[in-house]
C-alpha cells in the first residue's frame, strides 16, 4: 500500500485556501482507483472539516502539526500531544515580552476547539482574531476566559519580524518544545509562529501512520517548515515551486506552483489518470 499524504495551504490548497476544480477532479480520480491519500496540516479539524469532507478523505487524518491523529470513521482523536501548563507559561512570558498578542489553542469536552487571546494591540491582531472567529466550529475568547482544566494544543502568534525572531530564539533552546514560523500573507513585514510539544511533529504522526494503516510507502507532498520531518520520514517528499528554497532543496523534487495545480497535475502524471 502507497500512501499519499497533503499538507494544505500552500500545497494542496490555491492561494485562496479552497480546492480548485481541476483538484478536486483529480481527487475523485484517485478515490476511483482506490489511491489512498489523508491530510498533515497545521489546521484545526474544524478549520479543515467541511473544506475536506466532499473530496474523499476517509483515512486518519494529521492536525495542528502532529498534535492530533483524528480518525473520520469514529470521529475520535487517536493521538495527542498536548502542552503542559509549565510550557505554556514560558511560551506566553516569550510572546508578550516582544508586545506580540498570543493565541493559544485548546482542545476542550466534546471534540470542541477554542482559541484564546490576550488583549490585542494592533489591526493585524485585531483582524487574525476575526478570521479565527469565522471558521467553522472554533470560538475566540479572552485569555481571561481560559479553562483551568483545558488542554492546550498549542500557541499561536503573529508579528513584526524582528519580534517574532525574538520568540524564535527564545524557545529552541527548549528541549520539550518546537517552533514553526514563517512569512505571513499580510507582508513582508510580518511573520508567524506555531509553538507545540517537542514529540508533535508531521513527521512522527506520518510514522504513526504508516504503522497503523500498514504503508509499504509514504510520499508526501508540503512547502513549509512545519513539512519538513514529514520530508525526512517519507519515502518521496515533494515541494511545490512557491515553496521556501530551503523546503524545496529538502525535498525528493520540485513540482508545479499551488496556484497552477502542481500537486494534482503531478499526480495525474503518476498514476496515469488522463488516460
Amino acid at each position: 500500500m502507497e500512501l499519499i499524504v497533503f499538507d494544505l495551504d500552500g500545497t494542496l490548497l490555491d492561494s485562496r485556501g479552497a480546492v480548485s476544480d481541476y483538484t478536486r477532479d483529480t481527487l475523485a480520480r484517485l478515490s476511483d482507483l482506490g489511491v489512498a491519500y489523508t491530510v498533515a496540516t497545521g489546521r484545526t479539524l474544524h478549520a479543515a472539516r467541511e473544506l475536506l469532507a466532499p473530496h474523499g478523505f476517509r483515512l486518519p487524518q494529521v492536525y495542528k502539526n502532529g498534535v492530533m491523529i483524528w480518525d473520520p470513521a469514529s470521529d475520535v482523536y487517536s493521538h495527542r500531544n498536548f502542552l503542559t501548563l509549565t510550557e505554556v507559561e514560558h511560551v506566553l512570558d516569550a510572546v508578550l515580552e516582544q508586545g506580540v498578542a498570543p493565541f493559544v489553542f485548546t482542545l476542550e469536552p466534546g471534540n470542541r476547539h477554542a482559541i484564546y487571546h490576550t488583549p490585542l494591540r494592533s489591526d493585524i491582531e485585531r483582524k487574525l482574531a476575526e478570521d479565527f472567529a469565522r471558521r467553522a466550529g472554533v470560538e475566540v475568547r479572552p485569555a481571561s476566559s481560559l479553562p483551568a482544566d483545558a488542554e492546550i494544543t498549542n500557541v499561536s502568534a503573529l508579528g513584526a519580524v524582528d519580534a517574532i525572531g525574538a520568540v524564535e530564539a527564545m524557545i529552541r533552546d527548549e528541549p520539550r518544545l518546537v517552533a514553526y514560523a514563517g512569512n505571513a500573507w499580510e507582508g513582508g513585514d510580518w511573520r508567524w509562529i506555531d509553538i507545540h510539544h517537542s514529540e508533535a511533529s508531521k513527521g512522527g504522526a506520518i510514522d504513526i501512520l504508516r504503522e497503523q494503516l500498514g504503508a509499504s510507502r509514504v510520499v508526501c507532498f508540503g512547502d513549509s517548515d512545519n513539512d519538513l520531518s514529514m520530508f525526512e520520514r517519507a519515502d518521496e517528499s515533494y515541494a511545490p515551486n512557491n515553496a521556501a528554497d530551503h523546503v524545496k532543496k529538502a525535498a525528493s523534487e520540485v513540482i508545479g506552483c499551488h496556484d497552477e495545480d502542481g500537486v494534482a497535475r503531478f499526480l495525474r502524471n503518476r498514476f496515469g489518470l488522463e488516460l
